[in-house]
């Protein structure tokens, strides 16, 4: 079907910017969406691979419903980055559209929002924004979910289907399209979704998949042999994937075996880099070294190896690190990085080859466990650029001819795995729940049942008797916790019970912080306050000072319950406060690394879960009368890492803990000091003129 076929049928608008990206022809996935009624406003649910255009569906459905029917669409994704990538696109494409994204601030109507046309959001701020209460639903024209398939995930799941239950429910007349690369039982989904199932296995590059051992790739029972001559069989791959020209990703189970692999890499591109690919290589390197204020050694290993074309990527980057390496990717003069599964989804960032070095993962609760079918493909599907591959390369590493074939059988021919809910748990619906009442949207015990029944999880026939069991038992924990009340039949929330719906964080962990605030006694134990909730996992691991300090704040212990009371090792937050009690006392990220083994991204997003977590602590300090000026005063020292000494200064733009630290030692301690005559000299000697220019205009009032 051509594009130009559905002139009259679609705005003008989209198909002039289809047109100008070369788009003449819909592709299997969007001519079948046409024929079972995307143009008619009917739900759909695309199961089709990466790449086969499923964007441009919900393309269709949102530019229509925005400028034929004058309605809000609005785009969810679960992870932030994808989030930001589809924003990014469409800002680009229709720059004359009022296009808003939203994904940050959990404790904020973003009332901004009700002004824009489309609305690019994740899951969690979607939700929370529902928590409350925003007025714009019923304006909502097109809805679009992307990731469907992270509905059954532990972690996201459940709120994702809470989320997808509650828009069916209050979006009735909205088109709603899902989209997912992989669904077994897409057709189950579809059901549940009151949607029409477009089901596809097209690719516009057509996929090779094999299993590599040592030096050939096995495609079922026809074999190729690798260019190359070395005799480590992932970097076998990487050669005979540079003879060709082309990049390759490569997927490790760990975030250390992602750096070993670089290095390895890095020894087999650096020879094949033109004189200004190392020229290119060599600024970034420089570039990447000085991200933080003190290069970390993981800094430096990664500095080292993009010299050589080959980089790593996990979440212990920090963002502009993360950033910096997919640019280069993209821009072909990184020829090959190592990452965990951090790339598997929501970066759009494909190369020719992809290989997955590690099937098997390890992780303390449940030990070594075999990747599944659902994770290997969306892996393996990033394998193949369009407009640059005729063809792509997804390869699982095997050991011996046999495993090949068992490897090949298993994640090549095997069938997709279903999704299935993670709903039936009472820490799930804990929190849901008393956002239903907090929010005035359910308020007895029968209709959130009611609504719950609704629910995936009980149209897969998980049954409503052990949704009652878990509901009157999650109601009747939040009624002792005075987080809600009972009166006849109803249920209304507290102030408090509100308030902890609103901030977005486990109803456990409020408990714990409403039970510890009345006992804090020093910055640690305000520390050890926010740590210990579920929101700060993973914690640091255990060290000997957390073992030798703990009993000092056994009042605190007394009063603990174990989350879901499940064998829980307390001295790992413990462990994780006395890291920010260092941060707070100017260690740099080199030393947390070194003592703590975390990495600058993962102390990054840690710092930003203790502020939110410290605003809360201050909210409800407030409703409950306890004075919070000295968790006010620790929120501002986690987010520069400073001492208390530097709290004056680092209330001006430009100055961080670094440079408040220069500054105090040369003698200006407070912004009054900034404003002696002797000072602007100091200032411009610390940071030079351009930055001591715009220190020093802040302090003229």
């Amino acid at each position: 079907m051509l594009l130009k076929d559905l002139s009259g049928k679609l705005p003008s608008e989209l198909i002039e910017s289809a047109n100008t990206r070369g788009i003449k022809e819909l592709t299997p996935p969007q001519e079948d969406a046409v024929k079972k009624g995307l143009l008619d406003s009917k739900n759909l649910v695309i199961a089709s691979p990466t790449a086969s255009g499923k964007t441009f569906i919900a393309e269709i459905a949102i530019i229509k419903t925005v400028l034929w029917e004058r309605k809000k669409a609005i785009y969810i994704a679960p992870m932030r980055a994808l989030v930001s990538e589809k924003f990014n696109e469409f800002k680009a494409l229709y720059p004359y559209l009022k296009i808003a994204v939203s994904m940050g601030e959990l404790d904020s109507m973003d009332d901004w929002l009700e002004q824009y046309d489309i609305i690019f959001i994740s899951t969690e701020k979607l939700d929370s924004l529902i928590r409350h209460g925003i007025n714009w639903l019923s304006r909502v024209g097109a809805i679009i979910i992307d990731e469907l398939h992270m509905l059954g995930e532990s972690g996201r799941g459940p709120t994702l289907e809470i989320l997808i239950t509650r828009l069916q429910r209050e979006c009735k007349e909205a088109q709603k399209i899902y989209l997912s690369a992989t669904v077994g039982n897409a057709e189950e989904m579809s059901q549940w979704l009151k949607s029409e199932l477009v089901f596809s296995e097209y690719r516009p590059v057509p996929l090779q998949k094999g299993i590599v051992v040592e030096s050939k790739v096995f495609y079922g029972e026809e074999s190729e042999a690798l260019k190359g001559s070395n005799k480590i069989p992932e970097l076998r791959v990487v050669e005979d994937t540079l003879s060709r020209d082309k990049q390759i990703l490569i997927f490790y189970s760990s975030k250390r075996n992602t750096e070993a692999g670089s290095e390895k890499l890095s020894k087999v591109i650096k020879p094949k880099l033109t004189k200004e690919e190392n020229e290119y290589l060599e600024d970034l390197s420089k570039k990447i070294l000085n991200v933080l204020s003190k290069p970390t050694p993981q800094c430096e290993k990664l500095s080292n190896v993009i010299k050589s074309g080959a980089a790593f990527h996990h979440s212990g980057l920090v963002n502009t690190q993360r950033s910096l390496v997919e640019e280069a990717f993209r821009n072909g003069y990184i020829k090959g990085i190592c990452s965990t599964t951090t790339l598997g989804v929501g970066v759009n960032l494909p190369a020719n080859t992809v290989l997955i070095r590690d099937i098997t993962r390890f992780s303390q609760s449940e030990g070594a466990s075999r990747m599944n079918i659902n994770e290997a493909t969306q892996l393996l599907g990033r394998a193949g650029r369009p407009k640059y591959d005729k063809y792509g390369r997804g390869l699982i590493l095997g050991k011996t001819e046999s495993e090949a074939k068992d490897l090949f059988n298993y994640y090549v021919t095997g069938e997709l795995e279903p999704i299935n809910s993670n709903l039936g748990y009472m820490p799930s619906l804990r929190s849901h729940i008393l956002s239903f009442i907090a929010s005035g949207f359910l308020s007895m015990e029968d209709s959130i049942i009611s609504f719950l029944s609704e629910t995936f999880y009980n149209f897969t026939g998980a049954g409503i008797s052990s949704l009652k069991t878990i509901v009157r038992d999650v109601l009747d924990q939040l009624e002792s916790w005075e987080f809600i009340e009972q009166l006849n039949t109803k249920y209304t929330p507290t102030k408090l019970g509100k308030r902890v719906s609103e901030l977005y964080i486990d109803p456990v962990s409020a408990r714990w912080i409403v039970k510890s605030l009345p006992r804090l006694t020093d910055e640690v134990s305000m520390l050890f306050m926010i740590c210990n909730t579920s929101e700060m996992r993973p914690y640091t691991k255990t060290t000997e000072e957390a073992e030798d300090l703990l009993p000092k704040y056994s009042d605190m212990i007394e009063q603990y319950e174990p989350f879901g009371g499940e064998f829980y090792d307390i001295y790992k937050p413990f462990s994780t406060a006395l890291m920010f009690n260092d941060w707070i006392n100017e260690t740099g990220e080199n030393g947390i690394m070194l003592k703590y083994k975390e990495t600058p991204g993962s102390l990054f997003s840690k710092t930003n879960n203790a502020d939110w977590l410290l605003y809360s602590s201050i909210e409800l300090s407030r409703i409950l009368h306890i004075g919070s000026a000295k968790l006010l005063e620790l929120r501002v020292r986690v987010k520069y890492g400073i001492k208390k000494e530097l709290l004056d200064l680092t209330r001006l733009e430009q100055v961080g803990r670094v440079r408040a630290r220069l500054l105090f030692n040369a003698g200006i301690k407070t912004v009054s000091d900034l404003r002696k005559e002797a000072s602007k000299q100091k200032v411009e000697r610390l940071f030079g003129k351009e930055i001591a220019k715009k220190i020093l205009e802040q302090t003229i009032s």
